[in-house]
């Protein structure tokens, strides 16, 4: 056990990184070192930026896409001036590819959306007089993305898109037509066809019972629209020129501007934000269309001065970008918990609004990409399986347990909100055969490199009040 002290090891470590953070705030005023940033749980595997884009109050990047093609994964960016393009390679670096302007290239630009369909993405902008619908060749990456063709006639400003490859069609929310074209009026939703994707049909264009659609997830038939204020709806758009509601959200407890969701893989859950102050994520059980339940409200611990922006489930787990939270990964298995964080924004900001904007995980959650307003594009690595497959039942756990010999077994601790302590494995006569101190994480790889046996394990820390706690547990090595 490590002797009490006022002035410990772990209370160092607390006190030079927060000094060394003061440091680089004062030091570089507005910008902040990537390298001194909290996280827990989570590598920063590559991080791009580029400091020529125009912008206001240090905005200059928003959503974030991904998309695979001939086995290779890509990111699109969105910025105040219009779409960068990379490439993920097998070293988990970002290669910029390509940029492509947006017809309106301001700082007034604050969000681009974008979707990938065959050989083409589609990009569109809410900002701007001169927005257009953009659509972009893509079929000859790795090399080159070229701008293919721009509708300025029909298209003028949405929100957001999402396309359901499977009918080949395109959903454009808050859609804003050009102010040349008089017989074309605003509307929440409009549906094209992309029968032709170089020239997308209009399908369907109202919902006359909400303001706006926000946000739309579509799987198969069934469409989810975040209606801002006017809460959640269902519909069935088998025939998307007279789509039918399936179910909606009205009124909820937690209730605030509905903002964006996504289906679970098993299409039991949807997961939504409110993109309103102090308000949480809601987890509502879909299995039952006609009668949406919100299951479960949670969110980081500092929720109530904090807004979730944009979600994405992976089995039970959800990644999150948090706005000033950055990005946070829940445990969404009872009781919710959050297990990983990254930070991409660690400056205090009396703005709400600012830090990660667009969270993207992919290979199965492996790998997640995270554009933050001010700091531009992430890649993070996370170990998806350790946590997704083994949830804590005691204070912590200890797998694969029995642990063949010169394997290795992992400890994951269930108080999450711990991240600094000490493993010690001791053999029956009492000899430490194994000790190790972890910051900065919740989870730690023991090597079994010692003699087949019953071994104990102790896991100590200090609490929050200062006081050394202690716990033990056993594992068997064969």
């Amino acid at each position: 056990m490590l002797p009490k002290i006022n002035f410990n090891i772990f209370s160092f470590f607390r006190i030079f990184s927060f000094g060394f953070l003061c440091f680089l705030l004062v030091f570089h005023g507005a910008s902040v070192s990537l390298r001194a940033q909290v996280s827990r749980n989570l590598d920063m595997l590559d991080h791009w930026r580029v400091d020529t884009l125009v912008g206001a109050q240090g905005i200059f990047f928003n959503e974030v896409w991904h998309f695979e093609r001939s086995d290779r994964d890509y990111a699109i960016l969105g910025s105040t001036e219009g779409t960068h393009f990379f490439e993920i390679t097998d070293r988990d670096s970002l290669r910029f590819i390509g940029f492509i302007q947006g017809t309106f290239a301001s700082a007034q630009v604050h969000n681009r959306d974008f979707r990938d369909f065959g050989d083409y993405v589609f990009a569109v902008a809410d900002q701007g007089f001169s927005s257009a619908l953009q659509i972009i060749n893509i079929a000859q990456l790795p090399d080159l993305v070229f701008l293919e063709k721009t509708d300025s006639t029909s298209w003028n400003r949405a929100h957001t898109l999402c396309i359901d490859a499977n009918s080949a069609l395109l959903y454009a929310c808050s859609f804003r037509p050009p102010i040349a074209n008089p017989a074309l009026i605003y509307s929440p939703l409009k549906v094209f066809s992309l029968a032709d994707p170089l020239n997308p049909v209009l399908v369907f264009s109202g919902l006359d019972n909400v303001d706006e659609v926000h946000y739309t997830y579509v799987r198969g038939d069934t469409v989810f629209l975040n209606c801002g204020f006017d809460g959640l709806r269902i519909y069935n758009f088998s025939n998307p020129s007279s789509p039918i509601l399936l179910g909606s959200l009205n009124v909820y407890n937690d209730q605030g501007y509905n903002h964006s969701g996504w289906l679970s893989d098993d299409g039991k859950t949807y997961f939504f934000t409110d993109e309103s102050v102090g308000k949480r994520i809601k987890m509502v059980d879909v299995s039952d269309l006609s009668n949406p339940k919100i299951i479960r409200s949670f969110g980081t611990k500092n929720f109530e001065l904090s807004i979730a922006h944009h979600i994405v489930p992976v089995g039970d787990l959800l990644f999150v970008s948090y706005y000033t939270e950055g990005l946070r990964i829940f445990d969404t298995r009872f009781p919710v918990r959050e297990i990983a964080f990254y930070d991409t924004y660690p400056v205090l900001s009396n703005f709400d609004m600012n830090g990660a904007w667009g969270v993207f995980p992919f290979k199965k959650g492996k790998r997640i990409l995270v554009s933050d307003r001010t700091n531009g594009l992430f890649l993070f690595g996370f170990d998806h399986e350790l946590f997704s497959k083994h949830p804590p039942t005691d204070l912590f756990v200890a797998f694969p347990n029995p642990v063949a010999q010169n394997t290795s077994f992992h400890i994951v601790m269930k108080e999450v909100q711990l991240d600094e302590f000490q493993i010690t494995v001791t053999d029956l006569s009492g000899s430490i055969v194994y000790t190790n101190k972890f910051f900065s994480q919740s989870f730690a790889e023991v090597p079994a490199v010692f003699a087949t046996g019953l071994y104990t394990i102790n896991i100590g820390f200090y609490d929050y009040l200062d006081n050394w706690q202690e716990y033990n547990g056993k594992i068997v090595v064969y």
